[in-house]
């Protein structure tokens, strides 16, 4: 099974995945992040699917699934690289990704995180 790498960069958590996700990856990766997060008090997850060029219904309810996960864990999860593809198919599926936030490339993606986090109180 292929293990999708997570790399820590600050107080946010990068995950670009480059594989087809299956559904054991999926949630294997819902798994070590929600540890990541934890361990690393990451204030931040960022998400870049761009090299995915197919998305259905599940992995689109993992990423629902890791946005309010990340939510409860206090980190801010943010979707980058949404192909126009996989855009059109997550609105055929009825999976607005309701929760989660999106950007059209990593740069912005960190830009929004980046930004959360300094309104964020001391202490964290």
């Amino acid at each position: 099974m292929d293990r999708i790498p997570i790399l820590r960069m600050g107080a946010i958590l990068l995950v670009t995945i480059q594989v087809e996700m299956h559904d054991q990856t999926a949630l294997q990766l819902q798994d070590d992040l929600a540890s990541r997060i934890v361990d690393t008090g990451a204030s931040g997850v960022l998400i870049d699917i761009s090299a995915l060029t197919m998305v259905d219904s599940f992995i689109g309810r993992m990423l629902i699934g890791i946005s309010g996960i990340s939510r409860l864990l206090d980190a801010q999860t943010v979707v980058v690289g949404i192909q126009p593809a996989v855009a059109i198919t997550l609105v055929e599926l009825g999976l607005s990704l309701d929760g989660v936030r999106t950007a059209l490339n990593v740069e912005r993606g960190m830009q929004i995180l980046q930004a959360a986090d300094k309104g964020r109180p001391i202490g964290r």
